[in-house]
């Protein structure tokens, strides 16, 4: 039997800030053993996927359009260049920075990222049915999008 002490009090326990900050921490752990399932990071995908999206990039660049603050850039580049899954090279235009490109090797990771990526989406959204994933989507965007414009 539980100990209803453990038990979270019912006057917070329904508070969306509450809901929010647990549900969080499943998403990041769903997430976290997914891609360390196949061997990967989240900076990896999102370095992968900025670099499809918007093609080579300074380390500066690429760390503004991934979110990666620049302390964990370079970590996080170098892994990836270390399995060829991306390139440095120098920029034809300031040959004191390096421009970051995406090779083959690294187009088809990001497509076993993001397979891996929806497996974790299903399984974090597993009670909702498609309308509800969408609906808390949009919700969760707003609530983020009037936060972003506050800061």
């Amino acid at each position: 039997m539980e100990n209803p002490a453990q038990e979270p009090s019912a006057r917070w326990k329904s508070l969306p800030s509450w809901l929010l900050t647990q549900a969080a921490g499943h998403a990041h752990r769903l997430v976290a053993d997914g891609f360390s399932a196949v061997h990967a990071h989240g900076y990896h995908y999102r370095l992968l996927a900025t670099l499809e999206e918007f093609g080579p990039a300074s380390q500066a660049t690429l760390g503004r359009r991934s979110g990666i603050h620049l302390s964990d850039m370079v970590a996080a580049i170098n892994d990836l260049a270390e399995q060829k899954l991306l390139e440095r090279a120098p920029d034809p235009a300031d040959r004191r920075r390096n421009v970051i490109s995406l090779t083959t090797a690294g187009k088809r990771r990001l497509r076993r990222l993001e397979k891996q990526l929806a497996e974790t989406q299903d399984k974090l959204l597993a009670p909702l049915s498609p309308t509800e994933r969408q609906r808390l989507t949009e919700l969760l965007s707003k609530l983020l999008d009037h936060h972003d414009q506050l800061s």
